[in-house]
């Protein structure tokens, strides 16, 4: 059976009462904390000043009135300066004689939290045996003798230093240690490399940021840790790093194909440097999906004016370009009109292009299934090429769910196939490969046994309106392929093989995790219609469902019905209060709560709604809602 605390204290002290040196603890407050019966023994103390939580003030003030400190001139002075001494909290040994004849030494040493311990010994003996030694011993030398004294008074005060050194080593060794979990606990690598760009500390995240690096680092040259490709990158800003001039910079990681942000700072002390690196591949990929978006709202900007006023200028041609044929002309004439009004039409088209491109688009990934999806798209690419060309496509990212969109992933790859089929002519092979590269990429390739690309079309194909079609080509096609793979975050690359042309597609990569399990969850929508229809895609799912139109209602059913796992709620709702106001009332630890709405982006309501929950645009479809709630985090059984 343990010992209670209490029992563990009484019999800490029944042992320090032992022991014959008196000893005290104030804490940092200057208050007396813990001492032993002998403390209050030796300086014949009244209870009041060996009570815990006694004046450390109170203490020297009635020692120094009784006269054991001698003749004091200035009393409060000389309590003053005993208290900032005390309040210094320093290392310190001293020896003197009380007012009683007898002499004591006093040795402090600081506590870590604040605050500090005393021990005081009463070595009057020890003084008076070296006292008799001087008196009797009259073949030693006074020389001898006051080294022998000094040698003793050195080696007391050497046995307190020695404490002190030991306490700070131990308060040393606790503080690195917590550093070094600090750092290890950071998600990034945290090293230091001397003159000679060797390693002198590093965290154990090296690995994780960088794989393929060494592991083993200390000691050994940068250059050897990291390997060629990452030092010819960071080389260049380490020695300017050397020189005195701090950097931080963005490379990519050939090994593992990650993005990583490296931060360089000089250490002045050394002549080293300190080295932060960080994995910020999901960062990058976000960055330019953002990047991306915002290009689009510009380009959409620039374009709709011209597009409006061009599209007025078309329908005013193709109206009189009809009344023309209407009118006696000659034969001729019919050719060119018949040519004006085909010119005007692909005019049409191509301003429905331009809109597709420049026009709103969400990247909504959703968990696809990977080998259905190329079988479905294997079925659509067969039905544009002739009998003469082939199509091979190799899953080599094996079975699995992963998030992607699918309908831009289908449209990208399309339009890949009818450039690959182009410039192969009547015959040759088209290849997709699919793979997934170091658990960071998703990669497509297609590959065909086409003509390849021209140096030209290797530097602008992805250029708007570039083509090498002639007027049979509206050089669109490539660039929707790049707009959309980078509202994704991810890349394209445009290469020539021996045998072709290659373009690589490379997505983030993302792994489908399964929804959450079927639930109860709470639709709260003021409209029949569309509330029943979200019903009807829950209940597909697998969840139960339960109604209500207005806040009031919702509150009750929650209060009712514990089982509610999920809420999903119209921003407009009947009533007044909206769906913001039911966030606000509902309990608190209420379950997971998303909203729904139609009311545009820069709506006040809108934008406020983003800043408390999840929010979904409507009109969306059964697999917009589930990708939706997937995304989120799932609904919670």
């Amino acid at each position: 059976m343990q010992s209670t605390r209490p029992d563990t204290d009484a019999m800490t002290m029944a042992g320090l009462n032992l022991i014959q040196q008196a000893l005290t603890i104030y804490d940092r407050d200057l208050r007396l904390a813990v001492c032993n019966r002998r403390f209050q023994e030796m300086f014949d103390l009244p209870d009041r000043l060996v009570t815990p939580g006694a004046d450390f003030a109170d203490t020297i003030r009635y020692l120094a009135e009784r006269g054991d400190y001698g003749h004091v001139g200035d009393l409060q002075e000389f309590v003053d300066v005993r208290v900032r001494q005390a309040r210094a909290f320093e290392p310190h040994y001293m020896e003197r004689t009380r007012a009683n004849g007898r002499t004591i030494s006093v040795e402090g040493s600081p506590l870590p939290q604040g605050g500090w311990v005393t021990v005081y010994t009463d070595i009057t003996r020890t003084k008076r045996q070296e006292t008799l030694l001087r008196a009797r011993s009259e073949e030693l030398s006074d020389q001898l003798l006051n080294y022998s004294e000094e040698l003793a008074a050195a080696n007391r005060e050497l046995s307190a230093t020695i404490t002190a050194l030991e306490e700070a080593k131990r308060q040393l060794t606790a503080s690195e240690a917590r550093t070094r979990l600090t750092t290890e606990m950071m998600p990034a690598h945290i090293a230091h490399v001397d003159a000679d760009r060797r390693y002198t500390y590093s965290n154990r995240r090296l690995t994780t940021v960088m794989p393929g690096s060494k592991s083993d680092l200390i000691g050994v040259h940068a250059a050897e840790v990291l390997g060629p490709q990452p030092w010819s990158v960071i080389s260049p800003h380490l020695d300017k790093a050397y020189a005195g001039e701090p950097s931080v910079f963005e490379f990519t990681h050939d090994p593992s194909s990650r993005r990583i942000r490296v931060a360089l700072t000089p250490d002045h002390s050394d002549g080293g440097v300190y080295i932060l690196s960080m994995d910020i591949t999901e960062e990058s990929q976000t960055r330019a999906a953002l990047q991306q978006t915002r290009r689009r709202e510009m380009a959409a900007q620039l374009t709709s004016g011209l597009a409006h006023d061009f599209s007025n200028l078309l329908t005013i041609i193709l109206g009189m370009q009809s009344k023309l044929r209407r009118m006696d002309l000659p034969a001729e004439a019919d050719e060119l009109i018949g040519a004006t009004l085909a010119a005007a039409r692909r005019g049409g088209g191509l301003l429905n292009r331009i809109a597709d491109m420049t026009g709103p688009r969400e990247h909504m990934p959703a968990p696809v299934d990977l080998a259905g999806f190329l079988s479905d798209l294997e079925t659509l690419a067969r039905s544009t090429l002739p009998e003469g060309m082939s199509l091979e496509i190799s899953n080599l990212a094996g079975a699995g769910s992963y998030l992607l969109d699918a309908g831009m992933l289908q449209d990208s790859l399309l339009n890949l196939v009818l450039n690959a089929r182009d410039a192969c002519g009547p015959r040759g092979r088209i290849e997709i490969t699919a793979r997934i590269i170091r658990d960071t990429w998703f990669e497509f390739v297609v590959s065909d046994t086409g003509t390849g690309f021209s140096d030209q079309a290797l530097s602008h194909a992805l250029d708007p309106f570039f083509t090498t079609k002639g007027g049979e080509g509206s050089g669109l096609g490539l660039s929707m392929v790049y707009d959309m793979t980078k509202l994704a975050g991810g890349h394209v690359n445009l290469a020539n093989t021996d045998s072709g042309g290659r373009v690589v597609l490379r997505l983030p990569f993302r792994p489908a995790t399964p929804g959450g399990a079927p639930g109860m969850v709470l639709v709260v929508e003021d409209s029949p219609d569309l509330r029943g229809a979200v019903r009807d895609m829950l209940r597909d799912a697998g969840h139960s469902v339960v109604e209500a139109d207005n806040v009031g209602e919702a509150l009750a059913l929650l209060a009712d019905l514990p089982q509610v796992s999920a809420v999903l709620s119209d921003i407009v709702l009947e009533g007044g209060e909206t769906g913001l106001d039911l966030l606000d009332r509902m309990p608190e630890d209420h379950c997971p709560a998303y909203l729904m709405t139609s009311l545009p982006a820069d709506d006040p309501r809108h934008v406020a709604a983003l800043g408390r929950a999840p929010v979904l645009r409507k009109p969306f479809s059964a697999q917009d809602l589930h990708a939706f709630l997937g995304h989120t985090a799932g609904v919670a059984s």
